[in-house]
């Protein structure tokens, strides 16, 4: 028997959330509006089969903490292993979504499609963006052969490993950059130009991370090279205990020499550290001679979370 059951959750965001007027865009607050309710307005997703809701967190996404990541691999793992599930329709905040993608493919690898989705204008907007993105996610969700963590806004479905957000306001607000999108949703049709991301659907380390919290996880900062640097940062960050420094370096991982000369030296003292760009699109080509490691491709943000997940002896995330 074909599997048809579709399990949405929420974790809140500007999809949930409310203004005081229904033109205000920007001056709302994120996180107000159940996983539950948001569904019930969206009739046309009872189309598809049973429909399952359960709200995991309620927060506005630039708040994203390792609990609530933790929270969802383990409701992932859990929905998942269900015959009757098809798929996962998780409801984000647009701020750290990227993030919460990687992480979750990293961590989950998921055999069925996890499909995050987001809203740029609040659920009381004029015109709400959200409902429509929703139903492109379950369309994805429901499709026969999708497998992975993938993201799911204004119609294009961007990899995890890939998706940035790349604009402040508009509705598409996210790219995947050169390594272009998954596919497109068009009328509830899903349209697939390239592979799904991974999916051995093993879960066999998710206990590693299953009981983390802010205070047990790794210490991994971000710090970015620019004109000027100084090391100061990198030595206050040493001498705070920092574990992991990601550098968010120029063009091809280019380091100001003060804010490398200290990046050495934390890396002597025992840190990983790892180069990544500032640059929105393509990546550090490493060298033989290269004093620093390169992030093998990842963002700076996602490069912290692969430095974390390395740090608590995770396998391998790509």
């Amino acid at each position: 028997m074909t599997p048809s059951k579709l399990v949405i959750l929420g974790t809140g965001g500007t999809i949930a959330g409310l203004s005081s007027s229904a033109t205000d865009n920007i001056g709302y607050t994120a996180a107000q509006v159940g996983v539950a309710q948001l569904v019930e307005a969206i009739p046309a997703l009872l189309a598809g089969g049973a429909v399952v809701t359960e709200q995991v967190a309620q927060l506005d996404s630039k708040d994203m903490d390792f609990a609530v990541w933790a929270a969802l691999a383990s409701r992932i793992n859990d929905f998942l292993a269900q015959t009757d599930v098809c798929g996962i329709v998780i409801t984000h905040g647009t701020d750290t979504l990227e993030e919460t993608a990687f992480f979750l493919q990293a961590v989950c690898q998921p055999a069925k499609p996890v499909v995050l989705t987001c809203a740029m204008r609040p659920a009381s907007a004029l015109t709400p963006d959200g409902p429509q993105n929703v139903l492109d996610a379950a369309a994805v969700a429901r499709h026969p052969g999708a497998q992975g963590v993938v993201v799911v806004c204004a119609g294009t479905i961007h990899g995890a490993i890939d998706v940035q957000k790349a604009h402040t306001y508009r509705l598409n607000a996210f790219t995947p950059g050169d390594a272009g999108p998954v596919g497109y949703v068009e009328e509830g049709c899903v349209r697939q130009l390239r592979d799904w991301p991974a999916g051995s659907g093993s879960g066999d380390h998710l206990a590693a991370v299953a009981s983390g919290t802010a205070t047990s996880w790794p210490q991994v900062e971000i710090v970015m090279s620019h004109a000027g640097a100084r090391g100061k940062v990198v030595d206050a960050l040493v001498s705070s205990g920092v574990q992991g420094i990601v550098v968010a370096a120029t063009g091809n991982g280019t380091v100001h020499h003060a804010l490398e000369q200290a990046l050495l030296r934390a890396q002597a003292a025992g840190v990983q550290v790892r180069r990544s760009t500032r640059c929105a699109e393509g990546h550090v080509l490493p060298r033989p001679d290269d004093a620093i490691p390169d992030s093998k491709g990842l963002s700076p943000v996602k490069a912290r979370i692969a430095l974390m997940l390395e740090l608590m002896g995770w396998p391998g995330t790509r």
